[in-house]
């Protein structure tokens, strides 16, 4: 049904926008499209507004996550900086579950203006902040504004043909390439060569989000409501309908079981009341969402759940979500490393920083570009999800000595799990049986991803710190005392190597030049061993992500030429009928 200029009025401005379709129920045959569709304002624009998104919401963990030390070294210290990165996958595993869902069943538009606009004040709010508190309710905007922003999958999927969809994943990917892949060494060169230091990251990524929401409010016009429904539904019918319980109970729980594991290890013991007290009860409260989802018979429930009877898509979206889990983890685990046994040279190691983050970055072209050559994506997940398993693993014979063979396996295992994240992510998008519920699909893949991303990161981390704290009281001192250094001047030599400046081992009664040498190998030594358990650990993910990709689809079958949404300006289709 075409929509009238006083319909847009209320969505816009111009270009006006007319659909050939149904958008919601029916497919067109990009044939049938006007000639030169593809390369209209509205098309492009849309497009690149995607990709600043992507940019926007991506970028900002990217840039920030290395810096968590500079950061309250400057505006704290607060033990709560953590949170900074913390409350960004946890905002975002609740965001992009209500993104899909809500903008399946209202229309998108709204969403991703109003995401990337909430992502702008965001990163205002951050690149002002004086306090760490300040700076965490910055990243809650950011995290749930990056909800829509990384929901590029499903907004470019349904614009074009079947068979360029993981070609359109290469081309959004190709945004990010140098904020993704080189987020550390870019980071560490703003902190060193600007005037703003830190807070030039957050400066970069305004002037991104505000071009990414000029973007999707001048050119992104897809189904409005009316359209989707072609008036058999209101608003206020689809609202009195709603599933808000089922809302509450999702959001609740899934908020306090990741707060709850977010705490252990760092905030509170394991073993603490408020680490049991909240994963039990976020825990209990999803089991709950998901037996009223199930039982209750809805009109419009926030989770269709028949979604899960589909096995391939239901094995993608974890395969997906393990192999995501495993680079949030490193983004904040491999930086670490770096700076604690190859390097105290800033320069220098922000670039090596930049290994896992280009790997992912190169695997995701790579997939994008060949997936539908290849055929058969089956198999390209069971292959690429082994090799990311082997490599990655095989990481875990680092030591101080041996870098280059690290950095190779490094980059081997991140490229094969950029490569099967494209391949499944795009899938999720594809696999399921009806593309109206797209975005609701891809929006519950996402936030699968984001929320076994936190629990993976919490996991490496608690290993990371528990080992730590066995592996240099057992194996530093003892070199050191060897060495001739008195024992009582153990502890603050520890101290030193953790702070690192020349003035810090200065103060180390009795030290040398020998014994300094020989203490630094020997706590390199000793962290390359917690490291190496680290490593250990992500065989546990991938295995169960190998044994998942055997129970995924192949598509070959759907690279049809089919377009399930579409954007057309009214007086250009005026024109040609």
């Amino acid at each position: 049904m075409p929509t009238t200029d006083s319909d847009h009025e209320k969505e816009g401005p111009s270009p006006i926008v007319q659909h050939l379709n149904d958008a919601s129920t029916s497919d067109i045959d990009a044939d049938d499209l006007p000639k030169g569709y593809f390369t209209r304002p509205a098309f492009i624009g849309t497009m690149v507004a995607a990709g600043l998104a992507l940019a926007g919401g991506g970028g900002t963990f990217a840039l920030v996550a290395p810096l968590l030390g500079i950061i309250n070294n400057d505006i704290g210290p607060d033990p709560n900086y953590l949170w900074i990165a913390l409350v960004y996958t946890l905002t975002l595993a609740i965001g992009q579950v209500l993104v899909g869902r809500l903008s399946d069943l209202f229309g998108r538009r709204w969403f991703f203006v109003l995401g990337s606009a909430l992502a702008l004040v965001g990163t205002i709010v951050s690149a002002a902040a004086t306090t760490v508190p300040i700076l965490i309710g910055g990243s809650v905007l950011v995290g749930f504004a990056a909800a829509p922003q990384l929901s590029y999958t499903f907004v470019i999927g349904e614009l074009i043909p079947f068979k360029y969809r993981f070609l359109a994943m290469a081309y959004v990917y190709t945004w990010v390439t140098a904020i993704s892949g080189f987020a550390p060494a870019i980071a560490y060169a703003l902190v060193q060569h600007t005037k703003h230091t830190w807070r030039s990251c957050y400066y970069v990524m305004i002037s991104i989000n505000a071009a990414s929401t000029l973007c999707w409010y001048f050119f992104y016009f897809p189904p409005t409501f009316d359209e989707k429904y072609k008036h058999k539904k209101t608003k206020r019918e689809v609202i009195q309908n709603f599933d808000f319980i089922g809302l509450i109970l999702l959001v609740g729980g899934l908020l306090i079981f990741l707060m709850g594991i977010s705490w252990g290890g760092s905030y509170y013991p394991w073993k603490s009341v408020h680490v049991i007290t909240t994963i039990v009860v976020g825990f209990v409260t999803l089991i709950v969402f998901v037996l009223y989802e199930a039982l209750v018979p809805l009109k419009e429930p926030l989770v269709p759940m028949y979604l899960f009877t589909n096995i391939p898509w239901v094995a993608t979206m974890l395969v997906v979500a393990l192999g995501a889990s495993i680079y949030y983890a490193f983004a904040i685990v491999w930086p670490t490393m770096v700076f604690s046994i190859y390097t105290n040279e800033l320069t220098y190691g922000s670039l090596l920083c930049c290994v896992a983050g280009t790997g992912t970055n190169a695997g995701q072209l790579v997939s994008g570009s060949l997936c539908r050559r290849i055929g058969k994506q089956r198999t390209q997940l069971i292959v690429m999800t082994i090799s990311m398993g082997a490599f990655l693993g095989a990481c875990a014979c680092a030591t101080p000595y041996n870098k280059s063979t690290v950095i190779a396996c490094l980059f081997i295992g991140t490229f094969s799990m950029g490569y099967m994240d494209t391949v499944g992510l795009t899938i999720t998008g594809i696999a399921i049986r009806d593309q109206a519920e797209i975005g609701t699909a891809v929006g519950l893949a996402g936030s699968m991803r984001s929320t076994i991303s936190t629990v993976a990161s919490t996991i490496y981390t608690t290993i990371l710190t528990n080992r730590l704290q066995k592996t240099i009281p057992q194996e530093v001192p003892a070199k050191l005392i060897a060495a001739g250094l008195p024992a009582s001047s153990v502890e603050s030599f520890l101290s030193a190597v953790a702070i690192g400046t020349p003035a810090a081992f200065a103060k180390v009664q009795g030290l040398t030049a020998t014994i300094e040498a020989t203490g630094i190998a020997a706590y390199k030594v000793a962290s390359a061993h917690a490291y190496q358990t680290v490593f250990y650990s992500t065989i546990a993910f991938s295995g169960v992500a190998i044994i998942l990709t055997f129970f995924t689809p192949n598509v070959d079958d759907r690279m049809t030429n089919s377009v399930p949404v579409t954007l057309l300006h009214k007086e250009e289709t005026d024109e040609e009928k």
